[in-house]
């Protein structure tokens, strides 16, 4: 139990960073993309999300846009209930955002104690196609092994590995696994 505790705090810690939604006009809802983009996590940052939110005319996906972007600065700023809250909403708003989905997953991964739950918003991300499926993926395989489920996180870390070549930190996962095959009636 310890080792799996330690396991899962180490790859928790490697977990890449988060995917931005981008949004279509200017003005605040733009500065709040840029900042979740630049991983400018500051109170400032998020005002202006807040602002954005409170003030803009926007339609449902820039709406929700910007809530992942908000939920983004506030997770870098390990504010994961607010995250949370922010991803939930995103999704309720328009429920086509990927990323929703995908930074809903990692959020509750990194809160602890959720990880089925953790598994289902990566999943349903995935099956949307994000613009970063590395990222779910080796989310996914992350909280899968918190689970005891590894065949499923092997079989994660080796489609994050897919997704994007020359990413070494699933490859890194992938070789403290190792393959047994079972023997057969035929031996």
């Amino acid at each position: 139990m310890i080792r799996s505790v330690m396991v899962g705090a180490a790859l928790l810690l490697a977990l890449p960073g988060h995917a931005a939604v981008t949004l279509m006009g200017g003005g605040m809802g733009r500065s709040c993309f840029e900042a979740a983009e630049m991983k400018r996590s500051t109170r400032t940052s998020i005002e202006i999300c807040t602002q954005a939110l409170e003030e803009e005319a926007l339609g449902r996906r820039d709406r929700a846009a910007t809530l992942v972007n908000r939920g983004i600065l506030k997770m870098q700023g390990r504010d994961l209930d607010g995250a949370i809250a922010d991803y939930a909403e995103a999704i309720r708003v328009d429920g086509s955002l990927a990323e929703a989905y995908v930074n809903h997953g990692i959020a509750l991964l990194h809160k602890g104690g959720r990880d089925r739950d953790a598994i289902a918003a990566l999943s349903q991300g995935l099956s949307m196609n994000p613009s970063r499926p590395e990222v779910a993926y080796y989310t996914r395989a992350v909280a899968y092994e918190l689970t005891g489920d590894m065949r499923q996180a092997f079989e994660d870390y080796q489609a994050a590995a897919a997704a994007k070549p020359g990413w070494e930190e699933p490859i890194e996962q992938l070789k403290r696994f190792s393959v047994e095959r079972k023997k057969t009636a035929r031996g």
